[in-house]
Parts: C-alpha cells; sequence; structure tokens
C-alpha cells in the first residue's frame, strides 16, 4: 500500500503513458493503490505489484517523449566495401521517409563498430509517439530496406559470404537496372609445357 500511495504522489507514471518495468513494456491501463495494470503491444494485460514497480527499473517513455522527443534506434552491419558516407546518407534518408519519425532533430548515425567484416552502423531518430514505436519501427525497417536496395547497397548478415560466382545480387530484380546481368566467375587458367 505504501509502494502504491508513493507512486500516486511521485507522480511516474500516469494512465495512458508508454512504460517498460522490468521485462515489461506496454502501456498503463490502470493503478492502484496495490498494482499497476499494462497493456502490452500484445494486448495482454499485466498485473504488477506496485512494490516490484518501486524496486524495478521503470522507463517512461512517454514523459520524454512529449517533452525532448523519443530517440528510436536500429542496427544494420554493412562490409567495408561500400563508403560509410553512402551508408549514413541511405540511412537518414530512411528515417526521413519514416511517418512520425520528426525532422528536427535531424535523424543521425553512429558508427558502433569495426568488426572483422563488417561495421556496425546505427541510425537514430527522434519521435514523439511513444505507444507507436512498433509501428514506427516496422516502417523504419522497411525504409531501410527500400532505400539500400535502391542505391544499390546490399544488407547482409555479419557471416554471409558474397562470392560473385555467376549467382545474382541479393538486392531484388525490382531495384536492379533492366540490363542487369549477374556478374561472371574469374577463372585464370595457366598453360604449361607438355598439356
Amino acid at each position: 500500500i505504501i509502494a502504491g500511495l508513493i507512486l500516486t504522489y511521485m507522480r511516474l507514471l500516469t494512465i495512458g503513458d508508454r512504460v517498460k518495468i522490468g521485462d515489461v513494456s506496454g502501456d498503463v491501463i490502470e493503478k492502484s493503490v496495490l498494482v499497476t495494470r499494462i497493456r502490452t503491444p500484445f494486448n495482454e494485460i499485466i498485473s504488477i505489484p506496485n512494490s516490484t514497480v518501486m524496486n524495478s527499473h521503470t522507463i517512461n517513455y512517454s514523459s520524454d517523449a512529449q517533452e525532448k522527443g523519443l530517440i528510436i534506434h536500429s542496427t544494420v552491419t554493412i562490409g567495408y566495401d561500400v563508403p560509410w558516407q553512402d551508408v549514413h546518407s541511405a540511412l537518414i534518408d530512411a528515417a526521413l521517409r519514416t511517418e512520425l519519425v520528426l525532422k528536427e532533430p535531424a535523424p543521425f548515425v553512429f558508427q558502433t563498430s569495426l568488426d572483422d567484416f563488417y561495421v556496425a552502423y546505427e541510425i537514430h531518430a527522434h519521435v514523439r509517439e511513444a505507444n507507436r514505436q512498433g509501428f514506427i519501427y516496422s516502417v523504419l525497417h522497411q525504409n531501410i530496406q527500400d532505400v539500400f536496395n535502391e542505391r544499390g547497397i546490399e544488407i547482409m548478415s555479419p557471416h554471409y559470404r558474397a562470392a560473385r560466382d555467376g549467382n545474382e545480387t541479393t538486392i531484388p530484380s525490382v531495384y536492379r537496372p533492366k540490363d542487369y546481368k549477374a556478374p561472371s566467375f574469374n577463372v585464370k587458367t595457366k598453360k604449361t609445357d607438355g598439356a
């Protein structure tokens, strides 16, 4: 009961806020003296005892989203053969095409690691609709694929090996030039005496 009173007076959560309490994410639909109820993106209603809320890490996405904008982010890994400037430009373009992403502050990119076979890039973009994160991420990922395909940049998983042996590129045919031909596999032979 004391935890419920503390939560009420601290105003950490209000009805409708998008929150994450421990491992549970969703919208606050009810607060009582004993429990806080959250509706997950999968329409599950989860009751969390207020004592657990007080003892857990609680993230309130909605409070900062209204003031400063919530920053969403997503990571892609691209091979070293693609100039980093091209990747930054493509990621920012994909973010700007995404519904509900704010134009200001502008999206930005971090290079988060230089690994053996690829560079990890992370796009960051501001949004105000914290309760629509799932939708925004989905559209952002669609736009990343579209923009990269339009620009001829292949997104490959870290362990994908691209041996251009005459097989087609991983870029869908709708994004390739009409006269596209799969590159051939180059083999050099050496003549020896007596053969």
